[in-house]
């Protein structure tokens, strides 16, 4: 309780502006949930998989795709400010009345 309390609001602060895209930030912040998940003396031996499990806790891979997922529904269902809010353009081509299939994009990075 103290990690989900005081830990991981310090690490997962700002996440949905500004997310680590590499490995290493990744991996480092990753490890402090590990450590935090090693430090339950109960679950010590376990595999960080079932130590998760046990303390009802997911992966920082996880949280931030759900993070991002809830972030699109605010945006679609205009919960956000429009003058605010990234305006995502909706697909077309809906298939069985389904209005909220967004247009994907291809971005290319030019150096």
């Amino acid at each position: 309780m103290l990690y989900k309390a005081l830990v991981r609001p310090d690490v997962e602060y700002a996440n949905s502006v500004w997310s680590s895209y590499k490995k290493g930030d990744i991996e480092a912040i990753e490890k402090v949930q590990k450590r935090a998940a090693k430090l339950v003396v109960s679950l010590k031996k376990l595999p960080y998989k079932e130590c998760l499990l046990q303390l009802n806790l997911h992966t920082l891979k996880y949280r931030r795709l759900r993070g991002d997922m809830i972030e699109v529904y605010k945006i679609i269902h205009n919960i956000y400010d429009r003058s605010v809010a990234l305006q995502l353009t909706r697909s077309i081509s809906s298939t069985r009345g389904n209005k909220y299939i967004l247009q994907s994009h291809s971005f290319y990075y030019n150096f």
